[in-house]
């Protein structure tokens, strides 16, 4: 370690392999592990250091990797979906994952997942990764990688500071986990898990009966006729269950085409491509953008509030009964999927009276308030320790 001028006084630059070292435990066989969980990248949720689900060895085939508990698993691949976390047991991870294990000396080895959250570590993370359709970052590589670092008496009051916010947001995020739970038993208790049956035997009827499906505008060069630029939604505007308009794009269509595809406040936005667990995505739009088109990857499904609320048919289309139909029917690629009107048409919706539906409503809208308000808090905490984070792991030179 070298202490050079201008940096803060008792910080050392310290290559990362004098903070962490590479374990690479490889298990060729993973039914034959020893191990009873298997965590692959789709396990670990960004910006969270705590693994909350996985598989079974007996899930995969190729070759993983062993951890133990307190090691960090590192989604290597695709680093830009930040993805760290600390084991609490042992298992085996996919090797598409870095296991490294942190060094006591120079770093306390409790702050290291912290600072590997930091924008700072993944900046440079992913400055040296290479490939373009999944960067992927290798050992060698990171372990050069040099980083200014607090003498460890700062790194003490740090983890203090890091520990409490992080134990705050833990607990909200096993509070939102309960919740999610019961927003499925709800969906489940309501609709089922098998399509193309209603476990309050309910008639079952085509959407197209009771709805309007409405495709959207494609991207194409306007005719001579007089244009306008207006706001249109895009697939990656629209979530599971909510929207993302933080970034509405424009886009430019003849005055004449504006009424047919502007959405109404009541539309059910669902996508028609995309990750396979991602097809359909109820939400339902309320006018958030006063005059906005949709993209011909979005269907506006315009329900008969008389007959369907559509807060209801988007409930249905993020429950097991919705997803596992469209999954059913999609067609797929390498890695993409799709679905088109007239499946979306044919999907099969239980005739429960309006009345009904809307009583049932107000309960399942009350989880998801209650889930929407625990998810702004925990981003507000986030925020606030990404801030406190940033300010002591500045990329001084």
């Amino acid at each position: 370690m070298l202490e050079r001028p201008g940096f803060p006084a008792g910080w050392t630059r310290v290559r990362f392999d004098e903070i962490a070292t590479q374990i690479n435990d490889r298990v060729d066989n993973p039914a034959e592990a020893g191990v009873e969980r298997y965590v692959g990248l789709e396990h670990v949720d960004p910006d969270s250091l705590r693994i909350r689900r996985w598989g079974e060895p007996t899930d995969v085939e190729s070759t993983k990797l062993r951890f133990q508990p307190g090691d960090i698993i590192f989604g290597k691949r695709r680093v830009y979906q930040r993805k760290v976390a600390v084991a609490d047991f042992e298992g085996i991870c996919s090797a598409h994952a870095m296991v490294l294990r942190a060094k006591p000396g120079v770093m306390l080895p409790d702050l290291l997942p912290f600072f590997m959250q930091s924008d700072l570590f993944m900046e440079r993370a992913l400055s040296i990764s290479v490939g373009s359709l999944s960067p992927t970052i290798n050992w060698k590589a990171l372990a050069a990688e040099e980083f200014l670092l607090p003498p460890v008496q700062e790194q003490a009051r740090l983890m203090e500071a890091f520990t409490a916010s992080h134990s705050a947001i833990e607990a909200l995020l096993d509070a939102r986990a309960k919740l999610d739970q019961l927003e499925t038993a709800s969906l489940l208790a309501k609709f089922g898990e098998k399509y193309g049956s209603n476990p309050e035997g309910y008639e079952l009827r085509p959407l197209a009966l009771i709805a309007e499906i409405r495709t959207g505008l494609a991207k194409g060069k306007p005719s001579g006729a007089a244009t306008i630029n207006l706001p249109y939604l895009s697939v990656a505007n629209v979530k599971d269950g909510f929207l993302d308009l933080s970034e509405v794009k424009e886009i430019t269509v003849e005055h004449n085409r504006v009424q047919r595809y502007s959405l109404q406040s009541g539309d059910v936005l669902m996508t028609e491509g995309g990750d396979l667990d991602k097809l359909g995505r109820g939400t339902v739009w309320q006018a958030e953008i006063p005059l906005c088109l949709h993209q011909n990857h979005v269907f506006a499904v315009r329900t008969d509030i008389g007959i369907l609320d559509p807060w209801f048919l988007a409930a249905i289309a993020r429950s097991v009964y919705g997803k596992s139909y469209f999954r059913k029917c999609a067609k797929r690629s390498s890695n993409l999927a799709s679905i088109n009107k007239a499946q979306v048409s044919a999907f099969l919706v239980p005739a429960v009276p309006v009345i009904e539906q809307r009583n049932w409503l107000q309960a399942y809208q009350e989880i998801r308030r209650q889930g929407d308000r625990l998810s702004k808090r925990i981003a507000e905490l986030r925020a606030v320790m990404k801030r406190i984070v940033e300010a002591e792991f500045a990329d001084v030179v």
